[in-house]
């Protein structure tokens, strides 16, 4: 206790970020010649030049795994001091167990909490809202939150308007209970009223019929509805999140968006009158990874030195569901 009598607040502190991409990279020329696309075509929708792609016997927890080690490292923590792992895949290697628990198990962590989070896209920021109570609670003190996706799995490389978007890929971090700073809050919403707009139609309940293990098990996107209901949803939260912590949009020194599609970030950036070189964008690079796209472009501005300690961090997700969400952090 405090000498006032207060509990002191406790906050989640990102103390490690880690990220892995697979080897193979897919760009927009490789794709032309496989189906009727071209670079120009494909950037100038999406800002996408290119994705990786894992390689055959590559798992969601393969990538989990080096983005974890990189992570850890990062933190100087051991894999031993976890009291928790939140991995957000809607990609898992297994019905069950949980990719968390293959991932606990291959990191040395045995005996932690581990379970996964399927938000889609806004996997990783929802799993960083449980992480985050969870320490706020005093039930955990070091938490490894993951973002993974091998998504390029359920792809249709015959269907251009998705198969250019998706690409692969992980990141994580590890977040340390502390009394000074860290994450100020989450927001998390969603609406399943709109999932036919963008949704994978199989799954074990439902069946796997057989004229769909091939043809059904892949990506359903009515593009122009995602993009007008994403930048109406991610203004929305944005607005929820400056006014709950009594902030001007000014305040923010980085804003990390999910990496989907290049304009529906500019169009955020605008509403937050944010210059483009404030905000963190690796969609050209990697594609939309889904979960990992966050936490991805988060490691890539902390190692490239631009993110530096003490700074305002808005990150934001949007996804099939749909889901969307938002955390502010001090960094």
């Amino acid at each position: 206790m405090s000498e006032t009598g207060a509990t002191p607040r406790v906050y989640a502190r990102i103390a490690g970020t880690g990220s892995y991409l697979p080897a193979n990279v897919v760009t927009n020329e490789d794709l032309s010649k496989v189906v009727d696309t071209s670079d120009e075509w494909i950037a100038s929708r999406t800002g996408i030049r290119q994705r990786h792609v894992a390689a055959d016997g590559e798992t969601t927890g393969d990538l989990a795994y080096h983005a974890s080690v990189r992570a850890l490292e990062a933190a100087g923590v051991e894999a031993s001091e976890l009291d928790l792992i939140v991995l957000g895949t809607t990609t898992p290697d297994l019905v069950f167990p949980s990719t968390a628990c293959l991932l606990q198990h291959r990191l040395g962590a045995n005996g932690c909490g581990a379970f996964d989070v399927n938000a889609a896209c806004s996997g990783f920021v929802y799993a960083l809202s449980v992480a985050d109570k969870f320490i706020r609670a005093g039930a955990a003190r070091t938490v490894l939150v993951v973002g993974a996706e091998t998504l390029t799995r359920m792809v249709d490389w015959s269907d251009r308007a998705t198969c250019v978007l998706f690409g692969d890929g992980a990141g994580a971090v590890v977040l340390k209970a502390d009394a000074e700073t860290g994450i100020l809050s989450t927001h998390l919403h969603a609406d399943g009223g709109k999932k036919e707009l963008l949704w994978n139609p199989v799954g074990v309940s439902v069946g796997f019929k057989e004229h769909e293990k091939n043809a059904g098990v892949r990506i359903h996107m009515t593009g122009n509805e995602v993009f007008k209901y994403a930048v109406k949803a991610l203004d929305s939260v944005v607005e929820e999140t400056l006014a709950e912590n009594g902030l001007d949009r000014h305040d923010i020194d980085w804003l990390i968006p999910h990496q989907a599609n290049l304009r529906i970030i500019e169009a955020t950036a605008r509403r937050l009158d944010m210059p483009m070189e404030r905000v963190v964008v690796t969609v050209d690079k990697h594609g939309n990874t889904s979960s990992g796209s966050v936490p991805l472009a988060l490691d890539e501005a902390v190692r490239s030195g631009r993110v530096e300690r003490g700074q305002l961090l808005l990150l934001e997700a949007f996804g099939g569901g749909f889901t969307w969400g938002s955390a502010l952090l001090r960094y």
